[in-house]
């Protein structure tokens, strides 16, 4: 089984740049999106997305943040948001409910210029790590994507000494990533690859970022440590444009 999470920065524009492409080389069983800035009604699908079931949450706020899941098997459940009001005005968490695991796709709120949305992403990074938790004690693992918004460690950005105190790396968004792998999740990536550097799924539009893999690595697969044994591959598809992030992947056994 394969999964595929890419933060698009617009669906309807990347429509236009390479997306329908992307799904039908990959053919993914699972594609999560997030920051689709648009309305389900809003957005006419190509023929590459035939054969698969739509799940959208999207912002109150037109033409911001959203999230949506494209998937081949109908799932049991899905759940909107994670059920606090606070937390589901901005459209960045929708859960797909399968026989053997919960799919949480997601999209994390970023801390700000000057850190200005640090204390609400902090009580965002909370109340995700116990949703996470409530359900995994419903008696399913969980597997969760997106963008994140914070890279973890040194190894997953480029210059991590110029971007200490920067939104995506302070030390408080470090640690409360932390604290959710603490919490019984795992980074699938850095599970296969402890040590592998350059290995970014963002990079800035200034400056040549990309061209010279001056990047981050803030779009993951997580997943309970139940499906550890599971997992097959994870990968970056650096290759892939359209977006300033490029897409991540998960494939299960």
């Amino acid at each position: 089984m394969k999964l595929v999470s890419w933060n698009v920065n617009g669906i309807r524009a990347t429509l236009g740049k390479g997306l329908p492409e992307f799904v039908a080389s990959e053919r993914p069983e699972i594609l999560c999106l997030q920051e689709t800035k648009a309305r389900e009604e809003q957005v006419a699908l190509p023929l590459e997305f035939a054969g698969y079931r739509s799940f959208w949450n999207s912002a109150e706020k037109p033409g911001y943040s959203g999230v949506a899941v494209f998937s081949r098997d109908e799932p049991l459940a899905v759940r909107h948001g994670m059920g606090i009001d606070d937390h589901d005005r901005e459209g960045r968490v929708v859960t797909l409910e399968y026989p053997d695991f919960h799919l949480v796709n997601v999209y994390t709120p970023n801390a700000q210029d000057e850190l200005r949305r640090l204390p609400y992403r902090m009580a965002w990074d909370e109340a995700f790590r116990v949703f996470l938790l409530s359900l995994e004690a419903s008696g399913k693992p969980v597997v969760f994507c997106g963008d994140l918004n914070v890279a973890h460690q040194e190894i997953d950005l480029a210059r991590p000494k110029e971007n200490r105190k920067s939104a995506g790396f302070s030390d408080e968004e470090r640690a409360g990533f932390g604290r959710l792998l603490e919490s019984g999740f795992h980074d699938s990536y850095r599970h296969l690859y402890p040590d592998r550097s350059g290995a970014y799924s963002w990079w800035s539009y200034r400056a040549n970022a990309r061209a010279n893999n001056i990047g981050w690595r803030i779009d993951y697969f997580g997943l309970s440590t139940r499906l550890l044994g599971r997992v097959k591959e994870a990968a970056i598809l650096p290759h892939v444009t359209g977006s300033d992030h490029c897409p991540v992947s998960l494939t299960l056994g």
